[in-house]
């Protein structure tokens, strides 16, 4: 991922907003994905999951079809496999741009589960394509 998104991600942590500047610079730097990203963000489709005890953090973006699995430099959707690692078009999926969004403006739902809920929830979250 570009330094200029994370140096402008920890931007937005630091003010805990989006100025208007930033919000030229990310829509430059990503365009539509961004956009998509802060809608995923405001649409409160961003979500940690905190297992316990173990404190392991899974974050997840509610997408169309599924959810989808993102860490801050990998997620499971077929945009990022396609336009950033095999064709190397786009530094990062909208997903990803949620997840580092979501987490610098603290705007994501944190849900605690027992550790014992990672195996049934992990293959929830790998069934292709979730109905909703």
């Amino acid at each position: 991922m570009k330094e200029e998104i994370l140096s402008v991600m920890e931007e937005v942590r630091r003010q805990r907003s989006i100025s208007s500047s930033t919000l030229v610079t990310l829509n430059r730097l990503c365009g539509e994905r961004f956009w998509k990203a802060l809608k995923a963000v405001t649409s409160s489709l961003v979500k940690r999951y905190l297992f316990e005890p173990s404190n392991r953090e899974v974050w997840v973006i509610v997408g169309k079809n599924r959810d989808y699995l993102v860490s801050d430099f990998y997620c499971d959707c077929d945009d990022f496999y396609f336009n950033c690692v095999i064709k190397r078009r786009a530094e990062s999926c909208y997903h990803i741009l949620a997840k580092l969004l979501a987490e610098a403006l603290v705007l994501f739902s944190d849900i605690s589960v027992g550790d014992e809920m990672y195996d049934v929830l992990k293959e929830e979250w790998q069934i292709l394509p979730q109905k909703r």
